[in-house]
């Protein structure tokens, strides 16, 4: 990396140490309970898509699928990042 690409991420994750707030209770639905409804959301896409659900021995390397799903993750959280004024 050059060292104004160093600078910029020192900057982002000194930025992302900064002390935050404990989270304020409220009345939405808890993250948990969402991400669980999405993940059997993605149960039954996957069966439709594939004809069968996500099992172990199906022939494909989970690690390398788990790794470029893993890069999209970052393009996602980068797009967001810069899309909020961040770099």
């Amino acid at each position: 990396m050059s060292s104004s690409t160093d600078k910029i991420f020192q900057q982002d994750l000194d930025a992302a140490r900064a002390k935050q707030p404990h989270p304020v209770p409220n009345s939405n639905v808890p993250i948990g309970e969402q991400v669980i409804e999405d993940m059997k959301a993605r149960i039954v896409l996957g069966k439709a898509r594939y004809g069968t659900p996500l099992q172990a021995f199906n022939g494909r390397d989970a690690l390398w699928d788990a790794y470029e799903e893993a890069l999209d993750l970052c393009m996602y959280l980068k797009q967001a990042l810069v899309e909020r004024g961040r770099k």
